[in-house]
C-alpha cells in the first residue's frame, strides 16, 4: 500500500472536521493546531549523520507544519525508540533540546519504546501550536492566485546527494539537509492573506499538485524564478536540469502559499534575510505546467518523494 492509498483507507475512520479530511498536513480544534510527523534512518536521515543533529530535524519538521498555519508553538510530544548506544540517544536528545529551546517548544510528555539491536531507529513527534482567526489550509486556493515559495529549494537534496558520495562531506548544503528551519515568523505573517498554504517537504512540484487537487485547480510553475541559494547554484548549476531537481528534491522544509494576486507580500515587515520568491499562479482546470525562459518544460516523471513500501 503506498502513501496515497493509505491515506483514502484513513479517511474512512477520520471523519471528524478536525482532521480537515486529511487533506492537510495539521488538525485544527478551535484555535489548536495539531500535527505529527515521524524520521526513519535511511528514509529521513542516515546512519552517519550527527545524533544532535537527527534530534533537531525531528522538532524542525514538525515546527515546519505549524508554521505553514501561521501557528504559535505551544507544546510537544515526543516518541523515543531506545537504541543499544547510550551515547548516540543522549546526542539525539541534546539536539531535541536544542530546538525545543531556540523556537520556545516545551516538552511535555510522549513515549518510549525499545527495539531490537538492528532495527532502524525510528522517532515521532506531536506538535501543538496555536493559530488565530485565519489558519489556512490547502484547499482554499483559486485560479488567479500567486504562487510564493519561503525559503529556498534543492540545498537539502544537493547536500544529501554530497552525503551519500563523500560521508566526510560539509558546508551549507549539508547543513541545509540536517538542520533544516522552519519558517515560523514568516509563516505567522502570511497566514491572514493566505488562500492556502503549506510546507514543502516532499518537493514542490508533488506538494504544489496536492494543494492542487485539494483546492480544486491548476497550477502553472516557472522554473526560472524558483529561489536557488548560491552553494546550489555552484555544486549543481543553474540550468534546467538542476531546476527540475531542486523543484523535486524534497526535505526543503520552506512554505508554499497561494495569495491573491493583487497582495506583495513584500510588503511586510518580514523577518532579515528572508527569501520570498513568486514562482508562479493558480489557474482553472487540473495539474500542473512547468515553464521556463524557454517556453514550456515536460513534467518529470517524478514529481517528489512518496512513501511505498519498496522504499522503506
Amino acid at each position: 500500500m503506498d502513501e496515497l492509498a493509505l491515506i483514502d483507507r484513513l479517511r474512512l475512520i477520520a471523519t471528524d472536521p478536525a482532521a480537515r479530511g486529511l487533506d492537510d498536513d495539521v488538525a485544527v480544534i478551535g484555535d489548536l493546531v495539531m500535527t505529527h510527523d515521524m524520521i526513519a534512518e535511511g528514509v529521513h536521515f542516515l546512519e552517519i549523520d550527527p545524533p544532535a543533529s537527527v534530534g533537531w530535524k525531528l522538532v524542525a519538521v514538525n515546527l515546519s507544519d505549524l508554521a505553514a498555519k501561521g501557528a504559535e508553538p505551544v507544546a510537544a510530544l515526543l516518541g523515543f525508540t531506545i537504541g543499544s548506544d547510550s551515547e548516540w540517544d543522549e546526542k539525539f536528545i541534546e539536539g531535541v533540546a536544542a530546538a525545543c529551546e531556540a523556537y520556545s517548544l516545551p516538552l511535555i510528555g510522549g513515549d518510549t519504546i525499545s527495539l531490537p539491536p538492528d532495527a532502524p531507529k525510528v522517532f515521532g513527534l506531536t506538535a501543538v501550536g496555536r493559530g488565530d482567526s485565519s489558519i489556512p489550509s490547502r484547499s482554499g486556493g483559486k485560479a488567479g492566485d500567486a504562487l510564493w515559495v519561503v525559503g529556498l529549494l534543492g540545498d537539502a537534496a544537493a547536500g544529501l546527494a554530497m552525503l551519500k558520495d563523500d560521508s566526510e562531506a560539509e558546508g551549507p548544503l549539508v547543513e541545509a539537509y540536517r538542520r533544516p528551519v522552519p519558517q515560523l515568523a514568516t509563516g505567522r505573517l502570511l497566514a491572514p492573506y493566505a488562500t492556502a498554504m503549506m510546507d514543502i517537504s516532499d518537493g514542490l512540484l508533488l506538494d504544489a499538485s496536492r494543494l492542487c487537487a485539494a483546492s480544486g485547480c491548476g497550477a502553472e510553475i516557472r522554473l526560472d524564478q524558483l529561489p536557488l541559494s548560491r552553494a546550489f547554484v555552484a555544486e549543481r548549476g543553474a540550468g534546467r536540469r538542476a531546476r527540475l531537481g531542486a523543484a523535486t528534491g524534497g526535505d526543503d522544509y520552506a512554505l508554499l502559499a497561494a495569495l491573491p494576486a493583487d497582495f506583495d507580500p513584500l510588503g511586510l515587515s518580514l523577518p532579515p534575510g528572508t527569501i520570498l520568491a513568486r514562482i508562479g499562479e493558480l489557474v482553472g482546470g487540473k495539474g500542473l505546467k512547468l515553464f521556463d525562459a524557454a517556453g514550456e518544460v515536460p513534467l518529470p516523471e517524478r514529481l517528489g518523494y512518496e512513501h511505498r513500501a519498496q522504499n522503506i
